[in-house]
C-alpha cells in the first residue's frame, strides 16, 4: 500500500475545495432539497474513493509495466515494430481514459445528439493512436523534436480558419483532456523505457515531448472532423 496515503492527500485537496464551493451556493443561493444534496454528496465520495484506486493502480501498475516494456522494445533488433505497436497502445490508452468518456459524453448532451459520443471518442483515440506512432517514428529515426511540433501547430492555426466553428473549443479543450493519467503515467513511461533501452538514444532528449504531441493530435483531428461537418452542410 506504498504510495495511497500520498494519493489520498492529493485527491482531498483537490476535491474539498469543490465540497466547500457547492455547500457555500447550497446555503446561499441553490437551497436544493435534502435527498438531492445527500445524492450529491455521496456522488462526490464515490468520486474521491474511485479517483485514489484509479490512481494508485496507476502510479504502481501502469507506470512500471510501460517502463518495463518500452525497454525490452527497444532493444529488438526489428525496431520499426514500435511504430505500429504505438498506434495499437496509444488507441486503447485514449479510449480507456475516464476523462475522454467524459468529455465526449458532455459534447454529445450539450450539441443535443449533433455530436455523438462515439465519434468523438474514436476520433480522439484515433488522432493520439498517430501522434504516439510518429512518436515511436521520432525514436526510432532520430527525427528532431522540432521537424513535428512545429509543423503540426502551424497546420492546427491553418485549420482553425476551415474548420466549423463549434468544433475548435471542442478541439482545444480535447487536447488537455487526453493527457490524462493513462497517458501520462502508461505511454509516457513506455516511450522513456524505449529511449533508455535504444542503443544511441537519449532518454531526455529523444523520450519527452509525447505529451505536448498528445494534446496537439486532438486538436488537429477534431477540427478535421469540423471541416467535415462543414463539407457535409454544404
Amino acid at each position: 500500500m506504498e504510495g495511497i496515503i500520498d494519493i489520498t492527500i492529493e485527491v482531498l485537496l483537490a476535491l474539498i475545495p469543490i465540497v466547500i464551493f457547492f455547500m457555500f451556493f447550497q446555503l446561499r443561493y441553490l437551497k436544493l432539497p435534502s435527498f438531492e444534496v445527500t445524492k450529491i454528496l455521496i456522488g462526490m465520495l464515490m468520486t474521491a474513493i474511485g479517483m485514489i484506486i484509479f490512481l494508485y493502480g496507476v502510479y504502481n501498475g501502469l507506470y512500471p509495466i510501460g517502463f518495463k516494456m518500452g525497454e525490452f522494445f527497444g532493444n529488438l533488433e526489428q525496431i520499426w515494430i514500435l511504430i505500429p505497436l504505438g498506434f495499437i497502445l496509444g488507441f486503447l490508452a485514449t479510449f480507456a481514459e475516464p476523462a475522454v468518456r467524459v468529455l465526449s459524453y458532455q459534447i454529445e448532451k450539450s450539441s443535443s445528439g449533433y455530436i455523438r459520443a462515439k465519434l468523438m471518442l474514436y476520433t480522439l483515440s484515433f488522432g493520439v493512436a498517430v501522434f504516439v506512432a510518429v512518436a515511436m517514428a521520432k525514436i526510432v529515426y532520430g527525427i528532431p523534436f522540432l521537424y513535428i511540433i512545429v509543423p503540426g501547430y502551424l497546420l492546427a492555426l491553418v485549420l482553425l480558419w476551415l474548420s466549423d466553428k463549434d468544433f475548435i473549443g471542442i478541439a482545444f479543450d480535447a487536447g488537455g483532456v487526453a493527457t490524462g493519467p493513462m497517458a501520462v503515467t502508461f505511454l509516457m513511461s513506455m516511450v522513456v523505457g524505449m529511449a533508455s533501452g535504444h542503443s544511441g538514444r537519449d532518454a531526455v532528449v529523444d523520450g519527452f515531448g509525447l505529451i505536448a504531441m498528445i494534446a496537439l493530435a486532438p486538436i488537429i483531428f477534431v477540427m478535421l472532423l469540423g471541416i467535415y461537418v462543414n463539407y457535409k452542410r454544404r
